[in-house]
């Protein structure tokens, strides 16, 4: 039987439990990375807490919908045994009648029938690391091997365990002056989370220096179920000069393969970042936005509403 639970009725330890066992957990799914980017989920249970499903809900101007909270690449249903399309939709037909809109991301084991809903593909990219680094380094393309080779050239110096604000700090100085869809409180917000992940042992911070000590790339990385996410990364131009953010991905890679982790990638559906991605000999993975709207038609303005102000 699934129910609803608010976020009050929804017991943390056993919901990390699941997570923990989940066949296809993800490190976003725990209860205390929710309760950093959605700080009053709610949830869908099945028995005793053998398959979960997290909301990350909000309410504007009296609608309530489903959203995508900032850092989260995938959500929807986690199960410790046997995932089906069957079960995966009897999940979605278990939403709550107040959600009218929603449009939210699936993981990548949640199949549904397209026919019934509307599902957005979303492209990822895996690299599993089991492989020896000489014959994972033998599939990079030329271009990322002759960016490797001019950041060593240039005295480019890989460095771990530094500050998650230096890193957040040189993304807003650079590529963040262009992205209007965060602002400082979202910043602050996924400090903490990177702070909470490194006390809980599961963060990599990563910097690339110049020869004269300047960190001109960096990179933050999640570590859970046996899954390295790349969930956030900075560059200036310099470092896209030198071909830094190559070596500093490199590096994780030598130091870790040979080990069951898989490197999330985290995208993208971006041309450029898929290119720069897939030069590593990554596979594309899939997984679907989940979109509806059940609101009446005069009310329809709501959701370019919600779209217009965004979701903070």
């Amino acid at each position: 039987m699934i129910r609803f639970l608010k976020h009050d009725e929804i017991n943390k330890e056993q919901w990390d439990k699941c997570i923990h066992e989940a066949f296809n957990g993800l490190i976003y799914a725990y209860s205390w990375y929710l309760d950093s980017v959605s700080e009053d989920w709610e949830a869908l249970v099945e028995g005793d807490y053998e398959r979960v499903f997290p909301l990350t809900h909000r309410k504007k101007f009296f609608i309530n919908y489903l959203y995508q909270p900032f850092f989260t690449q995938q959500l929807g249903v986690f199960s410790k045994s046997l995932l089906t399309e069957q079960i995966t939709n009897s999940f979605i037909d278990a939403l709550p009648a107040k959600y009218k809109f929603a449009e939210i991301n699936l993981n990548s084991h949640n199949k549904l029938d397209l026919s019934n809903h509307q599902l957005i593909p979303l492209l990822n990219h895996e690299l599993d690391l089991i492989d020896t680094y000489e014959n994972i380094a033998g599939r990079y393309s030329q271009n990322i091997k002759r960016n490797i080779k001019k950041a060593k050239n240039s005295g480019v110096t890989i460095v771990n365990n530094i500050r998650p604000d230096d890193i957040i700090d040189l993304f807003i100085s650079n590529k963040g002056k262009a992205i209007r869809t965060l602002n400082d409180k979202d910043y602050l917000m996924f400090k903490r989370l990177v702070y909470t992940s490194m006390y809980k042992g599961m963060a990599r911070v990563i910097g690339a220096y110049t020869e004269e000590n300047e960190l001109c790339a960096g990179a933050i990385i999640l570590v859970s179920h046996h899954r390295a996410t790349f969930i956030f990364s900075a560059t200036n131009q310099i470092a896209k000069a030198n071909g830094a953010m190559s070596l500093l991905i490199d590096t994780f890679i030598y130091e870790n393969a040979g080990s069951r982790l898989t490197f999330d990638f985290e995208g993208s559906n971006d041309p450029d970042l898929a290119r720069f991605y897939k030069s590593f000999g990554s596979k594309e993975v899939y997984y679907h936005m989940l979109r509806f709207n059940k609101l009446p038609w005069p009310v329809n303005i709501g959701v370019r509403l919600i779209k217009a102000f965004g979701t903070s």
